[in-house]
């Protein structure tokens, strides 16, 4: 995971000044587990930005203190891009190192120091970058001088995807990023089994909407109507979590809110356009 002191677009500790000579971002804690991302995993997998890429490479960036998320990550996008490519990207040499000893004979894989510059060789541009639980310890005035670095970096079509989940991977949210540096949508994913309450991922929301959630902005009228068509949808709970959930989506959309790709609410997740949800 990656962390700075102060705002990106600051060049203090010279980190800031020469993206050729030190990688951009300082390290945290490097928090990692397995499964812990395989709802933004799958949901990467299916994604046409994926799919139509000529050069199907991903980076993960900031993937902590073991290999068990790049190596994740590629095991399930090889199920439909076998030619798919994983680099596991970490400012802390040592992390680099250990990944790489891990994930030794490891096909499709490769690790390497790096930060918001995206490194790649021989000029690549990846397809997609995942960056979740990355800009969590930032502040929210960083984030777009963060998006514009890390887009920067895509080719043609390509996407960020920049979020947060909880430590085991059941609450999970992130924002899709266009190669323009543009949000386009923010999904929420959620394991239903035992779901209380949908409003639960308020506390995992991405960076630039975590402080948003508050009466007045757009992104806690969503959450807040999220949270009351499924309670409401509750007299279907009998037919099942998954039924009550899809209730709760064809209400949404209903009331007006453009809700993207229907086709992944039976896992739990809904999409909308980020001008929805996008700060006031």
């Amino acid at each position: 995971m990656l962390s700075t002191h102060g705002p990106l677009t600051a060049a203090a500790a010279g980190i800031m000044s020469d993206v050729s000579s030190s990688p951009i971002g300082r390290p945290t804690r490097g928090t990692t587990g397995v499964n812990r991302l395989r709802r933004v995993d799958r949901w990467i997998a299916r994604h046409p930005a994926l799919r139509r890429a000529d050069d199907p490479l991903v980076v993960d960036l900031g993937f902590g203190a073991s290999a068990v998320t790049p190596l994740e990550l590629h095991a399930r996008l090889a199920r439909v891009r076998p030619d798919a490519t994983v680099l596991g990207l970490e400012i802390d040499a040592d992390r680099v190192a250990r990944a790489r000893e891990q994930a030794a004979g490891a096909a499709g894989v490769s690790f390497a120091r790096g930060g918001f510059e995206i490194p790649t060789t021989r000029g690549r541009r990846p397809a997609i970058i995942r960056a979740m639980n990355v800009l969590r310890q930032y502040d929210e005035a960083d984030v777009a001088d963060a998006w514009s670095r890390m887009c920067g970096r895509l080719q043609p079509g390509g996407i960020l995807v920049e979020g947060t989940c909880d430590e085991i991977g059941r609450i999970a949210t992130w924002a899709e990023v266009g190669d323009d540096a543009s949000p386009r949508s923010l999904t929420i994913s959620l394991r239903l089994a035992e779901l209380d309450s949908p409003a639960v991922a308020a506390e995992r929301l991405p960076k630039a909407l975590i402080h948003r959630n508050v009466p007045g902005e757009r992104v806690h009228a969503f959450v807040a109507s999220l949270d009351r068509e499924w309670t409401r949808a509750a007299a279907v709970a009998p037919f099942g979590a998954v039924h009550r959930w899809r209730t709760a989506m064809h209400a949404l959309q209903d009331a007006g809110w453009p809700l993207v790709r229907r086709e992944r609410w039976r896992l739990g997740e809904v999409g909308v356009a980020w001008e929805a949800v996008a700060p006031q």
